[in-house]
């Protein structure tokens, strides 16, 4: 039942993040807003916050369940952190994905069916060779920027961290490599962000998804690797990121 709850939790957290965070992309990162239609959209600080502020609430609404990692990148990290046992790891990564799909489904309908523009021109994915970056820019940054985001998880979930406000931490982190990475490859960090998107974008963005599957997966060990270097003697147990195990 503690396991049910958890796989659901990650899959409720998971298209909450993908719906809420690339919906802001999509429905308003370039669009033109206010009565005489000549204000700002939600620009790139606009997309970054709002992933790192969905983050915020999903860690602490659902961080007593799951952990709330909504991540395969991190949930790799916490497996091979030893955080969290193969069973529960695989039911992580099927909730993620089919989260992220259900995300990636709905968003497309709104941009197919109901009349919404999608400014970012492909359903919020990420891509390489895209002028900006090329593929091997695009693997590293990507590699980086989740290893960054998946050593403050870990850092700060220790209990000597303070966990109690590592969900802040998490969710400041998220938004600063968004900020980096936005302009570049629109930020992956996340498999499950990247895959969902690309499923119903199809053409290039799913070509592309490899390297935004991969990259983050490379940067989740080798942010255990630095971990294990840095930690302290005390870690909270299992998959424990919001200040709170799991029911």
């Amino acid at each position: 039942m503690r396991n049910s709850r958890a796989f659901i939790a990650e899959f409720i957290g998971t298209f909450l993040l993908v719906f809420l965070a690339v919906g802001t992309a999509i429905f308003g990162i370039a669009a033109l807003v206010g009565a005489d239609k000549n204000g700002p959209g939600s620009g790139v600080v606009g997309v970054a916050l709002a992933f790192g502020l969905v983050l915020l609430g999903i860690a602490y609404a659902f961080g007593p369940v799951s952990g709330a990692h909504v991540n395969p990148a991190v949930t790799l990290a916490m497996l091979v952190g030893r955080k969290l046992p193969l069973g529960d790891a695989i039911g992580y990564w099927v909730a993620q994905f089919l989260g992220a799909i259900l995300a990636g489904g709905l968003l497309k309908l709104f941009v197919s069916s109901f009349g919404v523009t999608d400014y970012t021109g492909a359903l919020g994915t990420n891509a390489y060779d895209n002028g900006a970056i090329n593929m091997a820019g695009a693997f590293v940054l990507e590699a980086v920027l989740t290893a960054a985001f998946v050593l403050v998880i870990l850092l700060v979930t220790e209990r000597v961290a303070a966990p109690g406000f590592a969900g802040i931490a998490i969710g400041l982190t998220l938004t600063l490599v968004h900020l980096v990475g936005i302009p570049l490859t629109g930020t992956s960090v996340n498999p499950a962000r990247s895959f969902g998107p690309a499923l119903f974008e199809g053409g290039t963005a799913l070509s592309q998804v490899w390297l935004f599957i991969v990259a983050p997966l490379v940067g989740a060990l080798i942010a255990v690797v630095l971990w294990k270097i840095t930690r302290t003697d005390s870690e909270l147990p299992e998959s424990q990121v919001a200040g709170s195990e799991r029911e």
